[in-house]
């Protein structure tokens, strides 16, 4: 599957449009990390937990959407964006969406 934020992909003609496409996770943070979090607040630098907790978010948002854009007969998505929103406290979700498309 080709993926690309851009509307069209560079060499491949687009045959066919098949529509919207998307996947989403919603994650909550956990205890222990928000331990670790709250003494990296204290001395400052990365919060590595929720940089790996929003990864795999991430990846998995893209795998679902891919699966939906297979469903459809796609081999490639085009116009890739990604959307995240707080849904309570300690919670939130990443959202990715796209057109489905087949290129030659």
């Amino acid at each position: 599957m080709l993926l690309s934020t851009t509307d069209t992909i560079n060499s491949k003609k687009t045959i066919k449009h098949l529509g919207l496409v998307r996947g989403n996770t919603i994650r909550a943070r956990h205890v222990g990390n928000d331990i670790m979090a709250s003494l990296r607040n204290i001395v400052g630098g990365e919060v590595k937990e929720y940089t790996k907790l929003m990864a795999e978010s991430r990846e998995q948002s893209i795998d679902r959407m891919v699966e939906e854009a297979k469903n459809l007969g796609a081999n490639a998505i085009v116009g890739i964006k990604f959307s995240t929103s707080e849904i309570m406290s300690g919670a939130a979700e990443i959202l990715v969406y796209g057109t489905a498309v087949v290129v030659e």
